[in-house]
């Protein structure tokens, strides 16, 4: 066994993962799991720049991450950050930050390379499960990037497009610096149009149509996850591998784009940091099923966090 630390920082949040690793028998076993929403990606997609407060909020978790990984004794580290870093002007200050307090350098890695990843840590488990059809889809719904991913048991094509629930609410649900609450069927119109324009440029690469399987990652779908079973707290087992129905993600997804931020923030297993993205997170989502023609999602808890692991050990 290999202890190892993996890091994923993203637009809206930055995970870590601890975990003793055995790459010759398939075994991965979590010692820390943890996430917080820094929001890392506020304001990339207007400025290009990474604001000073998202930095701050970003090296306060690296801070706390730093204590853990040296209190848990990890052999080896790896910090990867996706597209908020990956766009932004200033991502040597970021960089520099990371280095300053983890001592070791965040590896800004490409859409291709996130995917890989995502597919590693979403499918390892997954390939013993004989009633699964194959080839898997896996899409990892971040906050500024969706990936897509096609493979059986390995990557067969991939492709990261720029539509996340952080950046569709951005662009389209900000007005005057405040989040239209709720928002207006126009502004719903206008992110499913980015959604459907971004389905088009995945599906240039990736075989979407030859999908079997359909494997959702990341916040967005594990929260519509918790809704549709109707969690009172977030419950990672309960969450881990159910299967949502396109019926169930239908109704959450309307729910969510009609609801105010006080009744989204009401709901039991809703994180802070998602009552103003759930709704264009589970958008994409439900677009995503609509255009493969998928009866259901497989979620999945483990993601890219657990692919930057194994790639570690």
């Amino acid at each position: 066994m290999t202890r190892v630390a993996g890091i994923d920082c993203g637009t809206n949040s930055i995970r870590l993962l601890v975990a003793d690793c055995d790459p010759t028998t398939g075994e991965l076993v979590e010692l820390d799991r943890r996430m917080t929403i820094v929001r890392l990606g506020q304001g990339v997609d207007k400025t290009g720049r990474l604001a000073p407060e998202a930095l701050e909020r970003t090296f306060a978790a690296c801070r706390e991450y730093a204590a853990v990984i040296k209190e848990l004794g990890a052999e080896k580290i790896r910090f990867v950050a996706t597209s908020a870093s990956r766009d932004a002007e200033n991502r040597d200050d970021f960089v520099q930050g990371v280095k300053e307090i983890l001592g070791v350098e965040p590896e800004v890695i490409s859409g291709d390379q996130e995917a890989e990843f995502s597919f590693t840590g979403a499918t390892k488990e997954l390939v013993a499960h004989e009633h699964l059809e194959r080839p898997f889809l896996v899409v990892d719904i971040g906050g500024g990037s969706t990936e897509f991913v096609v493979g059986e048991d390995h990557v067969r094509a991939s492709r990261s497009v720029d539509v996340g629930c952080v950046r569709m609410t951005e662009r389209h649900l900000v007005v005057d610096g405040v989040v239209t609450d709720p928002p207006t069927p126009t502004q719903i119109a206008a992110i499913r149009a980015d959604i459907e324009a971004a389905l088009d440029l995945a599906a240039e690469t990736v075989p979407l149509g030859e999908a079997r399987t359909l494997v959702g990652l990341a916040g967005s779908v594990t929260t519509v996850a918790a809704i549709a079973l109707g969690l009172e707290e977030y419950d990672w087992s309960a969450i881990h591998h159910s299967r949502i129905s396109y019926e169930q993600v239908r109704e959450i997804s309307g729910r969510m784009l009609t609801a105010t931020h006080a009744e989204r923030a009401a709901i039991p297993v809703m994180h802070p940091g998602r009552v103003d993205v759930i709704g264009a997170g589970a958008l994409v989502l439900l677009a995503i099923m609509e255009r493969i023609g998928a009866s259901e999602v497989v979620v999945s808890e483990h993601d890219i966090l657990d692919g930057i692991a194994w790639s570690v050990a």
